[in-house]
């Protein structure tokens, strides 16, 4: 046992021995109770890589005293499914933990799916990605509990540090190791609540420090190189990745500099520059629009000159992208308006065009009534330009109004002149 990693080891034998996720197995919720009462039910577990999701479904088997038997959607086939089905029928029930399910193909479905209907096999699926997205309807259905697990804090990854330390049978226990609080909780802080990975350090630090008189110390070095080198979470064109994408919009349409900045950092260095620039484009033109239409134009700039520099230098454009849009006014006025428009036009309410709006480029278009039309260059008004009163929207729809002004930025001389054309138009 000795031969396998630390953080296998390590694994919580029962639901006891669970560090964090009070929110979803504490002593106080209804799995923990249903659980130590000797029922199972099939769930879904969801969370980025490291979280616990292997180790939950080892400790709840270990608490239910059911068999248990892992398997991964991206390697498994029927035939391993159906080795499942057979246990089942042999033992009675089984616990079947699925890695990666939203992986599940169809014909895996079709042979596991009325044994977990029928309660002999207990389903605990595990995903990095929405399950509400990715994993089938058809799988959905039957796990009663689908349960977001989150990040680990750094209390619990000290308190997991200091288990693995301590324990003689499983752990670095029978080892002399001197490593400070300090060290651990920068083992802890370096982590990012992932427990595998701090484990995993843990285990290369101690392997990677020097035994004399059979005493280990960690040294700060050897810790400085391997949280260095440890990078961060950014499963690419998975779900945490999409999470941050909307977390920087979010910060940046609440002008919230210092939260935009480091999210932006989070998603350059999980490594998709493209899908980040993208985003800041919509950005742009979403949430500041014409309050500030120069943006626009100057993050195009940004993402361009991102994308021909490439990382690191990359960062230095989108970063005065980001926070140029945090500080400056916001308008969704045009998008909306658009939006507004759309829903009419879905519901059938297109209307005939105007006559003298229609295309009179064409002989005999007069002899079809496509005439009246006043062009507005020649009659100016005021500094505006040309302008005239005249009904563009089809009747159906001619006094609805699409675009509704926010009062930012440039975009407030623009509602003033916006009110006053709708005035004109009343006064005809």
């Amino acid at each position: 046992m000795q031969n396998e990693p630390l953080a296998y080891r390590m694994r919580p034998r029962s639901i006891d021995e669970v560090a964090g996720q009070e929110h979803i197995i504490g002593t106080g919720t209804a799995l923990y109770r249903m659980i130590k009462n000797g029922h199972v039910p099939s769930m879904l577990l969801y969370g980025r890589p490291g979280i616990g999701k292997t180790s939950l479904a080892h400790a709840i088997a270990g608490t239910s005293g059911l068999p248990f038997i892992a398997l991964n959607a991206t390697t498994s086939g029927k035939k391993d499914v159906e080795q499942v089905v057979g246990e089942a029928r042999m033992t009675g029930k089984v616990i079947l933990f699925l890695d990666e399910i939203h992986r599940f193909n169809k014909l895996q479905q079709d042979a596991l799916l009325p044994h977990v209907e029928n309660g002999s096999i207990v389903l605990i699926g595990a995903t990095t990605e929405n399950p509400f997205h990715d994993v089938n309807p058809a799988i959905r259905s039957r796990c009663g509990e689908i349960l977001q697990m989150k990040p680990l804090d750094e209390q619990d990854i000290r308190q997991l540090i200091r288990r693995a330390l301590d324990d003689p049978d499983r752990g670095l226990g029978r080892m002399d190791i001197r490593i400070s609080d300090g060290q651990i909780g920068r083992l802890a802080e370096g982590s990012g609540g992932d427990a595998r990975k701090a484990l995993t350090m843990l285990e290369s630090a101690v392997m990677a420090s020097d035994d004399e008189g059979g005493v280990t110390t960690v040294e700060d070095p050897i810790l400085d190189s391997l949280i260095g080198r440890s990078g961060v979470f950014g499963d690419k064109k998975g779900s945490h990745f999409y999470n941050l994408l909307s977390a920087l919009q979010k910060s940046v349409r609440g002008s919230d500099a210092d939260a935009a900045v480091f999210y932006l950092a989070h998603l350059l260095e999980s490594g998709d520059l493209i899908a980040v620039c993208r985003r800041l484009l919509v950005m742009a033109y979403e949430d500041i629009g014409l309050a500030n239409p120069e943006v626009g134009a100057h993050v195009l700039a940004a993402t361009q000159a991102a994308e021909r520099l490439g990382m690191p230098e990359a960062r230095i454009p989108l970063s005065v992208a980001v926070i140029e849009m945090c500080l400056s006014e916001k308008s969704n006025s045009a998008y909306k308006a658009f939006d507004s428009a759309a829903a009419r036009i879905h519901a059938g309410s297109t209307g005939e065009i105007p006559s003298h709006l229609k295309d009179a480029h064409y002989a005999g278009a007069a002899a079809l009534g496509h005439t009246g039309y006043q062009y507005p260059h020649d009659t100016p008004i005021g500094e505006f330009g040309g302008w005239v009163a005249q009904q563009y929207l089809p009747d159906p729809v001619k006094d609805e109004a699409f675009y509704k002004p926010v009062v930012s930025g440039k975009e407030k001389k623009m509602a003033g002149i916006h009110r006053k054309l709708k005035e004109y138009s009343h006064k005809k």
